[in-house]
């Protein structure tokens, strides 16, 4: 039996093709294919020494790890392509993020002029008195509003942008902080602030984030709600 026909007998019983019909797939230079592979393993076969043949053993276990490096190979292929397809997908989610509302567990809200912020948080018991104090960017308190008593549940807020002199503050960033007093002892609360979406950047393995106008990036995953 000729070395053609041992390859077309050796392929037939691994259940594979023929040179020919594997050739039309595309497969980079560098690589060693399967076709590859097996013309090397008959090779190998054809030149062994006959008093030292090679085991049954020996030759299952090359074709063994052959097909787990091919197989990973495939598998690591098959994840870039999701991974693009995951990205494509969250590049077009993004794109409609932009100018919408966001509701945040942030500290720092935004005063555009002429504008307001606005916020709210979550009450799990009553509180006798619930206060928002706000304080510009040297850590100077400008607003300190009373809510009075406030029940279990969410309550809304917001600064109109007013200090307490009765001036308008300039815009920019502001500090947000909720206190609720309970049996005369002050408890600070999570604040959940709102914000507009100035645009959204894609990074890689982090995902998403969102640049808050007059805030900075917040990654997507800590955002509550979307409006």
């Amino acid at each position: 039996m000729n070395a053609v026909n041992a390859t077309e007998n050796l392929f037939a019983s691994l259940g594979l093709n023929n040179v020919e019909e594997q050739s039309k797939a595309k497969k980079d230079a560098g690589d060693l294919g399967l076709d590859t592979f097996l013309k090397l393993m008959i090779t190998q076969l054809n030149n062994q020494d006959p008093f030292k043949p090679m085991e049954n053993g020996d030759f299952l276990g090359q074709i063994a790890q052959f097909g787990t490096v091919s197989g990973l190979d495939k598998l690591n292929n098959s994840f870039d392509g999701l991974a693009g397809s995951l990205t494509g997908n969250q590049a077009l989610q993004a794109s409609s993020l932009v100018g919408r509302r966001v509701l945040a567990p942030v500290e720092q809200g935004y005063l555009a002029a002429g504008g307001s912020v606005a916020g709210r948080v979550d009450l799990d018991a009553s509180a006798a008195n619930l206060k928002v104090q706000v304080a510009d960017a040297s850590g100077q308190l400008v607003r300190d509003m009373s809510l009075g008593t406030q029940p279990p549940g969410t309550v809304e807020f917001a600064w109109d942008g007013i200090k307490d002199d009765g001036t308008y503050a300039p815009p920019g960033a502001y500090a947000v902080r909720v206190i609720a007093e309970r049996g005369g002892v002050g408890e600070t609360l999570q604040t959940q602030l709102y914000a507009t979406v100035d645009s959204v950047s894609l990074n890689g393995p982090q995902g998403l984030s969102l640049n808050l106008a007059g805030l900075g990036a917040l990654p997507l995953d800590q955002v509550n709600q979307i409006y």
